[in-house]
């Protein structure tokens, strides 16, 4: 059983990319759709969809050849989970990177919660 089902999608997405997969499979959960859902916003995967109640399907994105996703490493973790208020906010790589956060409006990019003034945990960092 997988104790970090955000871990498990993340990891399987960055060895996808280094493997030059078109597609990759993960566990079909409420978090991971609303992840996605930011990431095809972002522009780092093209799209996602359901193959059954229990697996999604990423259509990862190449622009030369290469990975849109250069970095995409998690943050809070199970063990220890990493909080931070609206204030606290820092550009990741000089605001071209996104930090993904899961906040009481839903999980979003890092400066939507700062547009919105909200604070959450801090899920993952992409660039």
């Amino acid at each position: 059983m997988i104790s970090d089902k955000i871990g498990d999608a993340l990891t399987r997405i960055r060895n996808g990319q280094s493997a030059k997969f078109k597609t990759v499979k993960v566990m079909n959960r409420k978090l991971t759709r609303a992840i996605l859902d930011v990431l095809v916003a972002e522009g780092y995967i093209t799209s996602y969809k359901a193959i059954d109640d229990f697996t999604l399907e990423i259509t990862l994105k190449y622009v030369n050849n290469e990975g849109a996703i250069k970095i995409i490493e998690r943050i809070s973790k199970p063990g220890c989970r990493r909080y931070a208020s609206v204030n606290s906010f820092k550009p990741y790589f000089n605001g071209l990177g996104t930090v993904v956060l899961s906040t009481s409006h839903g999980v979003m990019a890092d400066y939507a919660a700062k547009s919105k003034n909200i604070g959450g945990e801090l899920l993952f960092r992409v660039f």
